[in-house]
């Protein structure tokens, strides 16, 4: 069964509202400045938790659409970049909720999804026992090690992303390394499973 949505190459941002007067020329060049500047790091962030263009064009554009309504909340200067990735975050999450409702009332009436919209990202062919084991911790985890190693952001960034202190965004990023590191060396550990041997005709069992 198809999808029917329409595919989409890349997201619009929000109209801003058309106004005539300064401070609405004024908001509006504000919002196409953040746009233009940001739009790149926006997308790499939701690309990177997403293999579905669709839910990828949504996430970008409802993070967007929020920073539009909510325009002077968004810092004026650097840290822009985190709050983005912040609602960017927690639009991903609704998201995600939304999947699980729907997986959910899938299986109530016995139906499998036409088009799943949480496709598990490809693990790495070079390094699968790493994907293997990122995949298996938990989804805190996985943001934490991915803000630092998919956008590069240190502790006080990764701060501002998730809303916490930098302390507590040190202590959880340094977890998560320690927890991966585990999960890594229990791969490792664990013996190889060797099918067993073909017993020739004749052989007693």
């Amino acid at each position: 069964m198809k999808c029917s949505r329409a595919r989409r190459t890349s997201p619009r941002h929000p109209s801003p509202a058309r106004g005539g007067d300064d401070l609405g020329n004024e908001r509006s060049a504000r919002f196409e400045e953040l746009y233009a500047a940001h739009l790149g790091h926006v997308t790499g962030y939701v690309r990177r938790r997403t293999d579905d263009p669709d839910d990828a064009a949504d996430a970008i554009a409802e993070t967007f659409l929020v920073a539009w309504r909510r325009l002077d909340d968004v810092p004026r200067d650097g840290s822009a970049r985190f709050y983005l990735y912040g609602v960017a975050r927690r639009t991903l999450a609704n998201q995600r909720r939304g999947e699980r409702r729907r997986r959910a009332l899938a299986v109530r009436i016995g139906q499998d999804l036409a088009c799943d919209l949480a496709a598990e990202p490809v693990p790495d062919p070079e390094r699968p026992e790493i994907a293997a084991a990122f995949r298996a911790l938990a989804d805190a985890d996985r943001e934490l090690l991915g803000l630092a190693t998919w956008e590069g952001l240190d502790p006080g960034e990764i701060a501002a992303v998730l809303g916490v202190s930098r302390n507590a965004a040190r202590i959880r990023l340094h977890r998560a390394r320690r927890r991966f590191a585990a999960e890594l060396e229990r791969r490792a550990a664990r013996p190889a499973v060797h099918a067993p041997a073909a017993r020739s005709k004749g052989e007693p069992a």
